[in-house]
């Protein structure tokens, strides 16, 4: 029995952390520096365009929320130029990763929607997409929780009173 109910409050602790979270990997500021060093010092146009494809992966696979932001500036003013579909599903995802990080689950999810417009099977974009609903569908049974929450807790409120003038 006590298995049991431990069993229970790790399944709630795990849902309010996160879960096992998603599948993204992530970055450290270490191989940031190098990506950054990487793309000061790349000397042909090509060169500093894939360093800087490196450099905005590294970015929005950050745990630092400045990286993630920056990464997704950096993604967004060179989405323009991409020259392939190859090129511009890439920095979709990119910038989907990068929102989903920030918090920005609807941007994330649209973002996933036009790459997986451009490659249908792509799997990490699909993967991405189900991260994506899955964290949306959560933040809504809190928001559901939570409202129930406060709305038992005022009708108890109103009910404790009205049963003390009585």
């Amino acid at each position: 029995m006590e298995a049991k109910i431990n069993q229970f409050f790790e399944c709630i602790i795990t849902f309010f952390n996160g879960g096992t979270g998603d599948q993204l990997p992530w970055c450290s500021p270490d191989v940031i520096l190098g990506c950054e060093r990487e793309a000061a010092d790349a000397a042909s146009d090509e060169g500093k365009n894939e360093s800087i494809m490196r450099l905005s992966w590294a970015l929005v696979h950050s745990k630092q929320p400045e990286d993630v932001r920056r990464g997704i500036a950096m993604l967004e003013v060179t989405l323009a130029s991409s020259n392939s579909p190859l090129q511009k599903r890439e920095k979709l995802y990119l910038l989907a990763v990068g929102y989903y990080r920030s918090g920005e689950y609807s941007m994330s999810r649209e973002l996933t929607g036009h790459c997986l417009e451009i490659a249908p099977d792509w799997r990490r974009a699909l993967s991405l997409k189900k991260d994506i609903e899955d964290r949306i569908t959560k933040d809504v049974v809190i928001g559901i929780g939570i409202t129930a929450t406060v709305i038992g807790l005022i009708a108890g409120g109103i009910a404790a009173s009205l049963i003390r003038r009585n």
